[in-house]
């Protein structure tokens, strides 16, 4: 009998992801973007086979991807290394020879939405209005294009258009609190849910007629609900609402008039189905705990991609009762029983809010007695029930994960989310300070031993938890986190910056909290060893932003290590750079790995 060595840790990171998919109109063809050859390209599978052959060869991720209404060729949007400059092509639905389609040097291209004869695509663009963005309509044939939409006051996206195209929505961003839904019929725009002083937000729309639009919304509420708008007699109704879910996707069946709502609760989605013919409301199950994809198609099949804590992305398709996974993305060569389900647990803040976080603990035979605290990104995001190669890799190697969403997370209501705005620094560092207290009251951590890591915002908050409380660590990890708030807010793109007082604040309004909150004030707390990592190209958290701290931390003498990525941005396009990434990281924790620190 053959007996084989344990996995090598190294296979957790070997996993690969899913970006984006679409499905033809005539469900005989899916195009994914996933790094299956290391680094992302287009790939298409013909259904139902599920053998995938390459359609590019270009080593970029893609931001759009559409098939053409009559399933004859498809639209992509690529940057290039990370840089988020989107342009868009045409590829042949067998690959080979790109044709650009929307190439404009430096812009920012966003939504590409095809007529419903495919002779005509609307997108929105930062060419000639980088603050506020424009829309345009392009004549696919001809090459003409026209304006048709300016955004004056905020980021204006827009979003769909009504089966005879003579009425489209639009959609105007003034912050992730604060959005607004508007339709445009020649020179008139209707605002789509009723005036108010209060801020909220209107996230999807559909039009499932000329003149009604279905909605997603918490206008009046602190949870995202289904609504409806009739533009003909402006009725705004509220549809449906479930306690202590917010909808996040919507789409529409025409054939059979069903809508499809997914919905965050928490850590974890779940899917809905809402007949418009008997008003009959149904859940349906999902083989995943967090849907980052629905597609829904004429026959009435669905189409998900997904993930949960220990099953990395994959695709699946539901006609009947049962999914079927299109895809079959594994950790090569491990076990879901090798890998780590977290458990849910609450803790009281510093003034009595819940706070609900993530804990993974290591094994027991892989435990080594370490911890890491993982502040997410965002910050209004959170960390939910998703896979994580990286926290499966860590956890391998013994190192348990704790990863709570501290207030301004989605997930638990809009108040909720905006407690984050303009306290980046206070709030939300507290909460974390308190997740830190739970470990060590609960026994699971020392004072003074624990590792601290996380990217962008929760780089940013690694830095500055560091900074005011680096008693509690003993080693931190910075993946391309600001370090300086005014630096920062001058540096995003431009068509964040309109956002950037409620968000993160003014820089003459609000000098001295942006002062408090930025983590250089605090360098010469920061004396505990430091890893920093940095895309070069990152147009959020721009390279300026971890060249300052780290060369701030070297004249000062701290033991500060620096890792650049020339080729990427805010994130890892490329599996060899992720890679090097975490081996980078697990060298570094294994550094104080079993090191007792004295407080």
């Amino acid at each position: 009998m053959i007996t084989f060595p344990k996995p090598d840790i190294e296979q957790f990171l070997r996993t690969f992801s899913i970006g984006d998919f679409i499905v033809r109109p005539d469900e005989k063809q899916l195009v994914l973007s996933t790094n299956l050859s290391g680094k992302y390209n287009l790939w298409g599978m013909d259904l139902p086979n599920a053998f995938p052959y390459p359609l590019t060869s270009i080593d970029q991720s893609c931001q759009e991807l559409l098939f053409d209404k009559q399933g004859r060729f498809i639209i992509a949007g690529f940057d290039h290394d990370g840089d988020e400059n989107t342009q868009f092509y045409g590829i042949p639905l067998r690959g080979g020879a790109m044709k650009e389609i929307v190439h404009h040097e430096n812009t920012r291209n966003f939504m590409p939405i095809l007529s419903n004869d495919s002779q005509r695509l609307y997108y929105t663009s930062s060419r000639g209005n980088p603050s506020f963005l424009n829309s345009y309509c392009l004549d696919m044939e001809s090459g003409q294009e026209t304006k048709i939409l300016e955004g004056v006051d905020a980021a204006t996206y827009v979003i769909g258009f009504s089966p005879d195209e003579k009425t489209y929505l639009y959609h105007k961003h003034y912050a992730n609190t604060y959005s607004l839904l508007y339709a445009k019929n020649g020179s008139k725009d209707i605002l789509l849910t009723p005036p108010s002083e209060k801020q909220h937000t209107v996230t999807h729309g559909v039009f499932v007629s000329n003149s009604l639009v279905y909605l997603l919304t918490d206008y009046d509420s602190d949870f995202t609900y289904l609504a409806s708008f009739n533009l003909e007699t402006k009725q705004f109704t509220k549809i449906k609402e479930l306690e202590g879910e917010s909808f996040t996707v919507l789409k529409y069946n025409e054939e059979l008039q069903l809508l499809f709502v997914a919905s965050e609760k928490g850590v974890v989605d779940h899917l809905y189905e809402h007949d418009l013919q008997n008003g009959n409301w149904r859940n349906i199950p999902t083989p995943c705990s967090v849907i980052k994809k629905l597609e829904v198609t004429n026959s009435g099949a669905l189409y998900l991609s997904g993930m949960s804590a220990t099953k990395p992305h994959n695709i699946y398709r539901k006609s009947g009762n049962e999914w079927e996974p299109l895809t079959t993305y594994t950790v090569p060569g491990v076990e879901a029983t090798d890998m780590v389900e977290p458990d849910i647990i609450t803790y009281p803040s510093y003034d009595g809010l819940e706070i609900e976080s993530l804990f993974f603990r290591a094994n027991k035979e892989n435990d080594n007695g370490e911890v890491i605290f993982w502040p997410h990104g965002g910050p209004q995001a959170a960390e939910r029930k998703f896979f994580r190669a990286s926290f499966q890799f860590f956890l391998n190697n013994g190192y348990s994960i704790f990863a709570p969403n501290f207030r301004g997370s989605t997930g638990y209501g809009l108040e909720f989310m905006k407690m984050v705005e303009g306290d980046w620094g206070h709030g939300p560092r507290l909460d974390n300070v308190a997740g830190l207290d739970w470990l060590i009251d609960q026994g699971y951590a020392q004072k003074g031993n624990i590792f601290l890591m996380g990217g962008s915002f929760g780089g940013y908050m690694a830095l500055l938890l560091h900074g005011r409380h680096a008693e509690y660590f003993k080693a931190v990890v910075d993946i391309f986190g600001p370090s300086n708030l005014f630096s920062f807010i001058d540096s995003v793109p431009e068509d964040w910056k309109p956002v950037m007082d409620q968000w993160v604040g003014n820089p003459e309004k609000d000098r001295e909290k942006l002062i408090e909150y930025s983590p250089s004030t605090y360098l010469d707390s920061m004396n505990k060893p430091m890893l920093v990592i940095q895309g070069a190209n990152d147009p959020r958290v721009v390279k300026a932003e971890s060249d300052q701290i780290v060369q701030a931390l070297k004249e000062k003498g701290r033991a500060v290590e620096y890792m650049l990525l020339e080729d990427e941005g805010h994130g890892f396009s490329k599996k060899e750079n992720e890679m090097a990434v975490y081996r980078k990281i697990l060298a570094f924790l294994k550094e104080f790995t079993g090191v007792t620190e004295n407080v």
